[in-house]
């Protein structure tokens, strides 16, 4: 059984800056794609960043510019660097990872860790 474990959330002033991290526990065979999605109060859950093996990297359009992902495919380790944070930044931020665990018949399935949550104040 793999499980995604994710750290670094909190409250932070506009402007400010938050770095979040993801790793997984359990014995992983291989890994697909891993990265982020968040969900606001009221909204649906959405992309933030992504990272398709081996470097292709997709942003959601309202953090381009002031996030960065980045990680490593090895270890199924995640990092979200979030720089001139808003307030509309405010959400339960999800690691999200498409693995195969080993043992599970080589099948790559998504997991999702338990969420994170980031609240920007104005």
């Amino acid at each position: 059984q793999v499980q995604l474990v994710e750290s670094g959330g909190g409250l932070v002033q506009a402007g400010g800056s938050l770095r979040l991290s993801c790793a997984a526990s359990g014995s992983v065979f291989s890994t697909n794609a891993m990265g982020w999605y968040r969900q606001g109060p009221g909204n649906e859950r959405e992309l933030v960043a992504l990272i398709t093996f081996p470097a292709k990297i997709k942003y959601g359009d309202s953090v381009k510019d002031r996030f960065t992902i980045s990680g490593d495919f090895a270890t199924t380790t995640v990092y979200l660097q979030m720089n001139s944070l808003k307030p509309e930044d405010t959400a339960v931020y999800y690691c999200y990872a498409d693995l195969a665990a080993t043992g599970d018949f080589e099948q790559f399935k998504d997991h999702w860790g338990q969420g994170t949550q980031v609240a920007v104040s104005s």
